[in-house]
């Protein structure tokens, strides 16, 4: 055995090992247990980061330990590999996307193996290969077929810098999610997926998911939104159309005093026609923002229509105001104002001087908690947003909220103008884009035929290569040819669509794809032996885009027959940044560590271990150069703990426990100690920090043993083998070498997670703590079987303890069973 730790040469052979042997190859039909571990697939943007390498050190830690337990393990590996920076790349150096996203897949793939992870390569798959995007165009084409998608005009979320539509979701504080620059609104025509119709059902699965965060749950439930309120119908003054409007307070209908309408509204449009003004400020609204965080600051803007709606209940007519905060792509497009019990219709009132009711107070009981009391419904500054009490609201005076929403329901659906109705906030997937590096859309345009579907046999429809980029325009439309067709009914010219799917629409079936990756067909029943998948591994921003948006494509393949999954992920590991110096890495911050350089530096166990130590996979974690030569030091004294164990020849070397000292037995019970809490932070808690630490201090244990005598060099031999098993799903090429230093052939991808021998963790004798007043003043030892009063009396008769004790009245003894002894005087 070498002396000295040389990561690079043992790293490299024991990769060439594993790959000769396809020891992560993940086999169908193997009669162990299967557990599936994925984490969330990188787009090929050229270099790992060290967010790549926490993410995919976590999910190789996982799987390798679910390996040793004796699964068949399924841990694969692919490129997210459509998206505009390909494009950008493209202009800026004057490469075609696809081989800028090819040769970065090369690099970053021999990065990944560099650092050790055990992928099923076999698996590979990039959405960028027209063999896996046809059977998202062919799937897109059964869900038209199904009433699932549909085209329309809408206004969108526009990026100027990307120019490319933006889903709600991809909208991040007013900003493009992928290059921060703010957001337009804007009209254009583009396909939806009808995620609205699978509401209910991703919204009560989350119940399902017991494995997830909290955290990431509730974020999806809040963007769900479920709300249960009324549908009210507003006559106008003077014109057959009527206002409708949601809402969930129809207690406070009382109290409206004017309706607020989108600048798109058709109400709005006609008054325009003969205002000016109107035009005006229409054609403003048309540039804002319209992301929920930037609607939530901006300041509310409106301009009166001259129209008077007419009050569903008292017949009284109410202005109708056209208004920036309302969007006609939300709801209905029009709002019911009540400014004395909404907080930003109050804002807009006072501002436009319209007319403020208030129509609920603070009940008895809740006075003292209100800051509103009964003989004034607001400060001047805030409105009364509580429930509580009806008044200036006729019949339904002196009801509580809750009663009145049922009262005031009931009473306007006798009327028929109005229904109670159970309306979420999610808004259907617009998943057309204004790019080039993407899915192209399998549809044709036809003037005699309409929309018609690309056939089957045709696809996939693929990307033509010869494309002009030079952010002007999509390449699709100004390419010469790509657009030009046949329609496939009646033969004549026709024109292909020119947009491609969002990215989002790849990722969000990927995993199923990995089980049955070379199929013929979309998937087979090899999907339903390894979904959903047991361990996902990602950030904590994916919590609404892509895991929203998974979830409900399984459902979609499930309803199509393609599996029987109703959830694609079983648990979700949602792991912190890597921040250096307090903030995110990166590279506008200059804070940025390449984790190739410390690979060859320190070699990739090291790096390894330090992302695995600094802190548990959930808490972000700070970057620290002496971290790193921590965790490089810790590897440098096992492999010399190793050195000098195997420099050592006895003539009997087998463990003998019957005869064991005391010293022997101690550092056994540590040994065994050590492998029950690591199986159950690896395991149960899937904290490695802590599994880490446990090692360290058996080696700082195994450092002291100096005894010589040959069950000594037994009982350090076991330590060694137990603690090069644990370590092996951190650091497994230092531990694959140090296994076969040990005397062993096999290879440690083979081998299985050490166990307890109960034996060693029972004790003759335990030493206690002994505390005077919550001071510690002494240790004791006491047999293992001793009472309480027998501990009571060892603890007083202590010297240290008399000494402290000093005559003192005892007033009480408290024993805290094998801990401590707390005397009270």
């Amino acid at each position: 055995m070498q002396e000295n730790y040389q990561p690079l040469s043992i790293e490299q052979e024991v990769q060439q090992a594993w790959q000769e042997s396809g020891a992560f190859a993940s086999p169908e039909n193997s009669p162990a247990p299967k557990f599936y571990c994925l984490s969330m697939f990188p787009y090929p943007s050229g270099k790992l980061h060290m967010g790549h390498v926490r993410n995919y050190t976590i999910g190789d830690v996982i799987s390798r330990y679910q390996r040793m337990l004796g699964k068949n393990v399924m841990q694969p590996m692919g490129w997210d590999a459509f998206g505009l920076p390909a494009e950008n790349a493209a202009m800026q150096h004057g490469v075609h996307p696809a081989e800028w996203t090819y040769s970065n897949i090369e690099y970053m793939r021999e990065q990944l193996k560099r650092l050790g992870f055990g992928y099923d390569w076999d698996r590979e798959i990039a959405t960028c290969d027209p063999n896996y995007y046809r059977w998202e165009q062919w799937f897109f084409l059964k869900l038209l077929a199904k009433g699932l998608v549909y085209k329309k005009t809408a206004p969108v979320n526009w990026c100027p810098n990307d120019l490319t539509v933006l889903a709600n979701e991809q909208v991040i504080d007013g900003c493009c999610w992928r290059c921060d620059t703010q957001v337009e609104r804007k009209e254009i025509s583009q396909w939806f997926l009808k995620i609205t119709a699978y509401a209910e059902e991703l919204l009560a699965d989350l119940s399902l998911l017991d494995g997830w965060p909290e955290q990431v749950k509730t974020m999806q439930a809040n963007w769900i939104g479920r709300s249960e309120g009324v549908d009210i119908a507003f006559a106008v003054l003077n014109r057959e159309e009527l206002v409708h409007i949601y809402t969930t307070r129809p207690d406070t209908l009382m109290g409206v005093t004017y309706l607020a309408i989108a600048a798109e509204h058709p109400l709005a449009l006609a008054a325009a026609q003969c205002n000016t003004a109107i035009a005006d400020f229409i054609q403003a609204c048309k540039v804002m923002e319209t992301s929920e965080a930037a609607m939530e600051t901006m300041e509310k803007r409106g301009i009166a229509s001259g129209l008077m709606a007419l009050h569903p209940l008292t017949g009284e007519a109410v202005p109708i105001w056209i208004a920036n905060f309302v969007l006609m792509n939300y709801g209905t497009g029009a709002v019911m104002s009540v400014p004395a019990h909404d907080q930003r219709d109050f804002e807009f009132a006072k501002k436009y001087g319209i007319a403020i009711k208030h129509v609920i107070f603070a009940a008895e009981a809740n006075k003292a908690e209100q800051t509103l009391n009964s003989d004034q419904a607001d400060d001047g500054e805030h409105a009364f947003t509580a429930k509580g009490v009806l008044r200036n609201s006729g019949q339904f005076t002196g009801l509580s909220s809750e009663q009145a929403f049922v009262a005031i329901a009931e009473t306007l659906e006798q009327t028929g103008q109005g229904q109670r109705k159970i309306n979420f906030r999610l808004r259907d997937w617009g998943v057309s884009r204004q790019r080039y590096w993407g899915t192209p859309i399998p549809i044709i345009y036809c003037e005699d035929c309409g929309t018609v579907p690309v056939p089957e046999h045709d696809l996939p429809v693929q990307l033509p290569k010869d494309v002009v980029l030079d952010g002007s325009q999509s390449p699709l439309v100004a390419h010469p040819t790509f657009s030009k067709t046949s329609c496939p009914q009646c033969g004549k010219a026709a024109q292909r669509e020119t947009d491609t799917f969002d990215t989002f629409m790849e990722s969000s079936w990927y995993f199923a794809r990995f089980a049955c990756h070379d199929a013929p067909q979309m998937l087979d029943a090899r999907v339903n032996e390894w979904l959903p998948v047991d361990y996902y591994i990602g950030g904590i921003e994916h919590a609404i885009l892509h895991l929203l948006y998974s979830r409900f494509y399984t459902k979609l393949l499930r309803d199509e027959g393609l599996l029987v999954a109703d959830e694609p992920f079983k648990k979700l590991l949602t792991q912190g940044m890597v921040l250096k110096d307090g903030s995110k890495m990166s590279k506008s911050k200059g804070n940025t560590v390449d984790p190739q350089g410390l690979i060859d530096q320190y070699g990739a166990d090291t790096v390894r271990l330090f992302m695995m130590f600094a802190a548990p996979p959930e808490q972000s974690l700070e970057w620290s150069d002496s971290g790193v030569e921590g965790a490089h030091r810790f590897l440098k004294r096992l492999w010399r703990q190793v050195y000098l164990h195997v420099q050592v020849t006895v003539a009997n070397p087998v463990l003998n426990k019957a005869t064991l000292t005391p010293e022997q037995a101690a550092v056994r019970r540590q040994l065994h100690q050590t492998i029950q809490k690591v199986s159950h932070d690896m395991g149960v808690r899937t904290i490695f920090n802590t599994a880490i630490a446990a090692n360290m201090e058996l080696i700082n244990t195994l450092s002291k043993f100096d005894d010589e005598s040959d069950n000594a060099y037994a009982v350090r031999q076991e330590v060694l083998e137990a603690i090069v098993l644990m370590l092996t799903p951190m650091v497994p090429h230092i531990c694959q070498q140090l296994w076969l230093e040990l005397g062993h052939a096999e290879a440690s991808t083979t081998l299985r997670w050490p166990t307890v021998d109960d034996t060693a963790l029972l004790q003759d004798s335990l030493e206690l703590m002994v505390q005077i007043n919550g001071k510690l003043r002494s240790k004791i030892s006491v047999a293992a079987t001793a009472t309480q009063e027998e501990i009571q009396a060892l603890a007083l008769a202590d010297e240290q303890v008399i000494r402290f004790i000093d005559q003192q009245v005892v007033k009480k003894i408290i024993v805290v069973p094998k801990k401590l002894v707390n005397i009270v005087v």
